[in-house]
């Protein structure tokens, strides 16, 4: 735990168990409180039945696409899906942003492999993670754990100032109020 006794909250799961649910749904219930909200979900993006890629969409409505099923376009894969990093950065950096807002919760959802592509976007996450001098926590997701894991997402797993909630199909009906108390109790 930070010293001030803040913690960041990350939830974790397997892919469609309802993570990105929980937290649209934990942001509808702390939008009422006096708390500043920035940040980012993802979302499938589909054609039909079929997923086609991945968007950012931002918690004021704007959306870009992080990565989708293409031969034509260059850059970093991840499975099928070629990663837009200039096209993330671009939507989700400016989210990041310092605040001088004393009550935060910044979301980003999700710190995984197509995410940290972008050298700068790991940079701002791990400085608003270890920033204990400011007043504000993060409501994420990772990843869960496979082999080794992914070191970045690792150190957030290990992070004393973090509490991981972990999603399953018996509880994600049940957490929700866990996950907001959690936040709201920090403030």
């Amino acid at each position: 735990m930070q010293s001030s006794g803040r913690c960041h909250i990350f939830l974790t799961g397997l892919p469609g168990v309802g993570k990105t649910t929980l937290i649209e749904k934990a942001i509808a219930n702390i939008k009422e409180s006096v708390i500043s909200i920035s940040g980012f979900y993802t979302k499938e993006r589909r054609n039909g039945n079929e997923r086609i890629g991945f968007d950012i969409v931002t918690l004021c409505g704007k959306q870009a696409p992080l990565a989708r099923c293409s031969v034509s376009k260059k850059g970093p894969m991840v499975g099928k899906y070629t990663v837009d990093v200039a096209s993330f950065e671009d939507c989700v950096l400016p989210l990041l942003e310092e605040t001088s807002d004393s009550k935060h919760l910044y979301i980003i959802d999700e710190v995984g492999k197509m995410e940290l592509f972008s050298e700068r976007f790991k940079r701002k996450t791990r400085k608003i993670l270890q920033d204990s001098d400011n007043e504000f926590i993060v409501l994420g997701t990772i990843p869960v754990k496979r082999g080794r894991g992914i070191p970045f997402v690792e150190s957030i797993r290990e992070d004393k100032r973090v509490k991981i909630f972990e999603v399953t199909k018996h509880n994600r009906n049940d957490i929700l109020n866990d996950i907001v108390q959690s936040i709201l109790v920090q403030f």
